[in-house]
């Protein structure tokens, strides 16, 4: 996305021009000024000056963001990670059907869907004091504000929108058609709907135009005056749609003026035409307007601060702790006593060589025991208070990739038994490498893309089809083929049966759900009669559901040595880095690393290539990024004496 600018100087040189009454500036007048720059530097003073100099950019000489270019708005809410994007509360939203409420409910005048304070969050000072959105953009490069309904929230915010605008047309109506009701109700006062809109959108433009042109936007939008002409007859709206229609063009994004011209003609049509319906139309799609305005500049502002705000992070999470320790709202204790009985259980481990690990082996193997099946009910440390989400994610992933792997050894198990039941001569190629089909695959694919509503394999495509109905077992018995093809062939099938599985409550009870379909897969790929399908998917879920069983405990201790010697590689390659440095890795195009040929054996000792690669690579990458993050910020603090402290880097210094 190309830096915007700041363009405040169109309402500067058009001072003559910003009454409602007077001719609107033409696009020649704009002259837009120099972009902001940010200096590599790595202190929060920085971020501010930044901050300053970005507070009032607008971005007409950039373009939006397109995930949020759409022409209605909605309430922004908090929604951290799973889609990148950042929410707050408010927002215009679409109309909804709701019964009209009684006119005696509305003592108090209703506020607007979209105001300066419900945007107040998306302030370049509320953004680089906020501890959890600072953390977020070390990680997620897509990070950005956008507009969200999800969740019962997003409705009632969507309900009291409604409301809002459905008293909006009731009042113009009455003022139109029933002035004396409309008197009576409201007499002179400026306490309804339509002079608390037109503030609300004074507020908000006043943000997002230089502070040396607000008092020019005075004369262009005194709603004191406007109300004036309003009650005596003489508002001319549609010039007034016309002047806002000028000066939102010429501070927001080119992508935006159609939406802007849009607003135009609604305003100007359902005035001429007397259209309530159309004005309101109107009037909702300047408050969208405004608010997809105030999101480009926020994104803007994140994109030019994230190189700071990413090389402060050390410095800023530390003062941010000790003052939450110092006050007492933040106890690390627990903290440490499970550092301190890592240290004790871990230091002599063969998973962390120092070559690789440094001093950070005997957190980084504590770490990653956090995430195995088995230790899913222990508690976080709170000094991951910011990573709880990235850390489940992890987990769920991890539980993925064992739980395949245990797949494919009940797999493995009974192909032997059907190659000792029916021999066949080996192939000629069972020695060949095959390109691993993990490549292809990524357990952090999004729901939206990997898991459809329903999986549906029968032929009569019946929507309750169950594992058994849905899966024909041939009744020939199918060409012997390469046995590391057929496996990589079956494991793609899992992984393709995992992706479009229904999402559960937790990821242990999907794969409880998901143990027949599995069961079934794993039939097809072995030469055994069907009378033998009842001890596959016994034995499958068997395996799948006691996570404390030697033999699932086997498949983790595989798993986590594996796990290990890749994470070795990436803190290697991670730990000199800078902040920003880091982050571009980290979050870049993930290599495939290259594990010694000895590091996996099957249950017979022999070597075999892994199923899981990509897979692994993926963890051990964000898992990596993670920790040395974690590391930097609270090694002093939590966990390593002074004496034992080794410094890998200067901003691991307070």
């Amino acid at each position: 996305m190309v830096p915007e600018q700041e363009t405040g100087g169109s309402i500067e040189r058009s001072r003559r021009q910003l009454s409602t009454s007077a001719p609107c500036p033409t696009k020649n007048d704009a002259e837009p000024m120099k972009e902001s720059e940010v200096p590599p530097a790595s202190q929060e003073e920085t971020a501010q000056e930044i901050a300053q100099s970005t507070s009032q950019v607008s971005p007409r000489q950039c373009q939006a963001d397109p995930r949020a270019s759409a022409p209605e708005s909605a309430p922004l809410t908090r929604n951290p990670s799973s889609d990148s994007a950042i929410s707050v509360g408010s927002g215009s939203v679409t109309p909804s059907p709701e019964p009209s409420l009684p006119a005696s409910l509305h003592t108090l005048p209703l506020e607007p869907p979209v105001t300066r304070s419900t945007l107040s969050e998306l302030d370049v000072s509320k953004i680089i004091h906020n501890p959890k959105l600072r953390h977020d953009i070390n990680f997620d490069p897509e990070l950005h504000f956008r507009p969200n309904l999800d969740g019962e929230k997003g409705r009632r915010k969507q309900d009291k929108a409604n409301q809002f605008w459905r008293t909006l047309k009731q009042e113009l109506s009455e003022f139109i058609m029933d002035r004396p009701t409309f008197i009576y109700k409201h007499g002179d006062s400026d306490e309804w709907t339509l002079p608390i809109l037109l503030k609300a959108v004074k507020d908000i433009i006043q943000t997002l135009v230089p502070q040396r042109d607000r008092q020019f936007l005075d004369e262009g939008l005194n709603v004191e005056l406007l109300m004036q002409q309003f009650h005596k007859g003489v508002a001319d709206l549609e010039k007034l749609a016309l002047w806002l229609s000028r000066v939102l063009k010429s501070h927001c994004a080119p992508m935006r003026d159609e939406w802007v011209d849009t607003m135009y003609n609604q305003l100007s049509n359902g005035n001429r035409n007397m259209d309530l319906d159309e004005l309101v139309t109107g009037m909702r799609s300047l408050l969208s307007v405004l608010e997809a305005m105030k999101l480009d500049v926020a994104n803007h502002q994140i994109r030019c601060l994230r190189p700071v705000l990413i090389e402060d992070t050390t410095h800023f999470e530390q003062k941010f702790f000790i003052k939450r320790m110092d006050s007492g709202k933040t106890d690390i204790t627990m903290s440490r006593q499970w550092y301190k009985e890592a240290e004790q259980a871990y230091t002599d481990s063969r998973l962390h060589p120092s070559q690789s690990f440094g001093d950070m082996g005997v957190f980084f193997e504590a770490l990653s025991r956090l995430l195995l099946p088995s230790a899913w009910d222990e508690r976080l440390p709170n000094t991951f208070l910011f990573d709880e989400e990235r850390l489940m994610k992890l987990r769920a992933d991890v539980l993925d990739a064992i739980n395949l792997e245990v797949c494919m050894r009940v797999y493995e198990d009974f192909d032997k038994m059907s190659r000792r039941s029916s021999p066949a001569p080996p192939s000629s190629d069972c020695a060949s490498h095959v390109e691993d089909i993990m490549d292809r695959f990524d357990f952090n694919t999004p729901p939206s893309v990997s898991r459809p509503s329903s999986v549906v394999h029968s032929a009569a495509g019946s929507a309750s089809s169950s594992p058994r109905s849905s899966f024909v077992v041939p009744s020939y018995v199918a060409p012997r083929q390469d046995s590391q093809t057929k496996a990589r062939e079956l494991f793609q099938t899992l992984v393709a049966l995992l992706q479009t599985s229904p999402p559960a409550s937790q990821p242990s009870a999907r794969w409880q759900m998901m143990a027949p379909s599995m069961a079934l897969q794993i039939f097809r790929f072995v030469n055994l009669p069907s009378t033998a399908l009842p001890e596959l998917e016994a034995r499958l879920a068997a395996a799948l559901g006691d996570v404390d069983a030697c033999y699932y405990r086997d498949v983790e201790e595989s798993f986590l040595t594996r796990l290990m010697a890749d994470l070795g590689h990436r803190v290697r390659e991670f730990k000199g880095l800078s902040g920003v440095a880091l982050f571009s890795v980290a979050t870049g195009v993930r290599v495939p690393s290259r594990r010694p040929a000895t590091a996996d054996r099957d249950t017979d000792g022999l070597s075999r290539e892994p199923y899981d690669e990509a897979s692994m690579d993926d963890i051990a990458t964000r898992l990596a990024h993670l920790g040395i993050l974690h590391w930097r910020v609270w090694a002093q603090l939590a966990y390593a004496d002074d004496d034992q402290m080794t410094v890998d880097d200067e901003s691991m210094q307070v």
